[in-house]
């Protein structure tokens, strides 16, 4: 008798796909939160797997700060279309001029504004569940989460009353106004991610390998010099060969010098790094608190 042993990754997108899957039967009117990023586009792979021949059977959702990279927000646009995916973007600037969301004086980060931006379009929508690539790796805030994460009708997220997920069942139901985030890559890290990527050819944003950009050094990371982002008078400018592990807003994501070209190479990087993925975001070195404090109000 033979039987059938499941390596690493085919385990976690097995996993990953039975969620999904669960996302389709619950739910009424769910979307699949789509930035571009690595995660994202994993997401995609994963909803291909689990339900083509059919079309996926929900909308991308894209929260634009305004202060994407270009590279992700082009690759965005392009892989949408490939894929035959109605893509829904929702603009910061645009819940700034509803008076939906106000910035603080002084404010230049728009993290805070992503929150007011997503829940007006999953109200808008009427979306019942948000499908994203959060993983508990990535920091302490989301290692608390559970893979249906729910939210109430202020879209608001308490770390200590989420439901149990015993055996793998879960729990799916809503009262009117309240809605789930569904988290597939729970169980993921950021090298599985990366093998993911490899064995299954997937294409990536170019930023995410080496290329020369300009940058300055603040806070103990480089950044991008960008119009947003312009050089103080007493900082030095320099051009240096790098690469992003995660990517935020342009403002806020530091770039890692490195000489990464491949897939293999960014792996090699990963297996010998000693900072955290999201180490090199600004936004998430501001306060140990700053991403659950953020998702208590409803962030990703």
């Amino acid at each position: 008798m033979s039987s059938y042993h499941l390596d690493h990754l085919q385990y976690l997108e097995t996993e990953a796909i039975h969620v999904m899957r669960e996302v389709a039967a619950e739910f009424e009117r769910p979307a699949l939160l789509f930035s571009g990023g690595k995660d994202s586009i994993c997401l995609l792979r994963l909803a291909e797997k689990a339900f083509r021949p059919s079309d996926i059977p929900m909308p991308l959702l894209n929260v634009d700060t305004g202060h994407h990279f270009p590279e992700l927000n082009d690759f965005r646009d392009r892989r949408a279309a490939e894929l035959g995916c109605k893509l829904i973007i929702r603009t910061v600037e645009n819940v700034i001029a509803k008076g939906i969301a106000v910035p603080n004086p002084g404010e230049i980060s728009r993290n805070r504004l992503q929150i007011p931006t997503l829940l007006a379009a999953i109200e808008e929508f009427g979306f019942d569940c948000a499908i994203g690539g959060a993983r508990r790796d990535e920091e302490k805030a989301r290692a608390k989460e559970r893979f249906f994460s729910f939210r109430d009708a202020f879209g608001q997220w308490d770390p200590k009353n989420q439901r149990p997920e015993i055996w793998n069942l879960y729990n799916a139901r809503l009262n009117a106004g309240e809605h789930m985030r569904v988290f597939p890559l729970s169980n993921w890290t950021e090298m599985d991610v990366w093998e993911y990527i490899k064995r299954e050819r997937l294409e990536v944003p170019t930023i995410y390998f080496s290329h020369r950009r300009q940058c300055v050094r603040r806070r103990g990371q480089w950044l991008p010099v960008t119009n947003l982002l312009p050089p103080k008078p007493s900082e030095d400018v320099r051009e240096l060969v790098v690469r992003v592990r995660t990517i935020g807003d342009i403002i806020s994501t530091g770039m890692v010098e490195s000489p990464a070209n491949t897939v293999d190479d960014i792996l090699g990087e990963i297996a010998a790094a000693r900072v955290t993925e999201r180490g090199s975001r600004a936004d998430d070195k501001a306060s140990e608190a700053a991403m659950e404090d953020r998702k208590k109000q409803g962030y990703f």
